[in-house]
């Protein structure tokens, strides 16, 4: 990149092969966005696409266009599910919530357990996906 004024290369500019292609009176450039490895995305990977769209446009294109939105999709949606399981393990030990109650009464354990994990998914949205 050259500077405006005194056609003199401009500092700390990077340097990159761009070629372009006319359209009309138009000089465009030919971009194109990195290959990404497909990845299988889950419940919580979407939902952070999803915010990261809607309210963080700036970053969502950021990732995507460098080729790293799959990863880091993919990473929210490993840490999300180890949470959500070490969250739920955890908050059953402290409430007494073992196979014994399973046992003696399985309904009353299944409301206990989806409370639980409805107040662990809760925590996991608000430390990972919306902030």
């Amino acid at each position: 990149m050259r500077n405006k004024r005194n056609n003199e290369p401009m500092k700390g500019a990077m340097k990159m092969n761009v070629t372009y292609s006319q359209q009309g009176d138009y000089l465009l450039p030919n971009l194109t966005v990195p290959e990404e490895v497909p990845m299988p995305q889950g419940k919580y990977a979407s939902l952070r696409k999803t915010y990261l769209m809607q309210h963080h446009y700036g970053l969502y294109l950021n990732l995507f266009t460098q080729g790293k939105l799959n990863a880091h999709l993919t990473e929210i949606q490993e840490t999300a599910s180890r949470r959500m399981a070490l969250i739920t393990t955890q908050m059953m030990a402290a409430e007494g919530i073992n196979e014994a109650l399973k046992a003696k009464d399985p309904m009353r354990w299944t409301g206990l357990v989806n409370n639980l994990q409805r107040t662990a998914e809760e925590q996991i949205l608000q430390e990972l996906i919306y902030n």
